[in-house]
């Protein structure tokens, strides 16, 4: 599946949410749902910056693919970083890069967040970038 068919998807799946009491709803389902970091893992390095709640996100470059794990202490936080991670997890580098994720407008995520909680989706998204960049930046090294 694609990182197009994976949001398309989402989308699919939030289409039949009609008030965003459900849709709060689904987003915390999503996050009791997420892989969880392992503890290890749950240092400041992991730490997304710009996010109000604390936000870990691992990395892992496997076989030319990131997938990633993350948790949350807030439970709204959990599932916009599970909504991201079921997205853009498993694909390589350049992918992740390129990805146009326009699933955040199409389910409502930008006007119904508070501006904080925006600001954390987006500093979600820039870190996972981040990391892919990192890890595009180290595999041209190699060759």
């Amino acid at each position: 599946m694609t990182i197009n068919e994976k949001q398309d998807e989402l989308i699919e799946d939030f289409e039949f949410l009609t008030d965003w009491v459900d849709k709060y709803e689904q987003i915390i389902q999503l996050g009791k749902e997420l892989p969880l970091i392992d503890e290890q893992y749950k240092q400041d390095k992991y730490l997304i910056k710009g996010c109000q709640s604390k936000v870990w996100l691992y990395p892992e470059f496997k076989e030319g693919r990131i997938f990633f794990s993350a948790d949350s202490d807030a439970i709204i936080s959990k599932g916009l970083v599970s909504l991201i991670i079921n997205v853009l997890s498993g694909f390589s580098p350049e992918e992740i890069m390129n990805a146009d994720l326009y699933f955040i407008d199409r389910i409502g995520l930008k006007e119904h967040l508070s501006p904080t909680r925006s600001n954390g989706l987006l500093a979600m998204v820039k870190q996972i970038k981040l990391y892919a960049i990192a890890y595009d930046a180290a595999l041209v090294k190699k060759e």
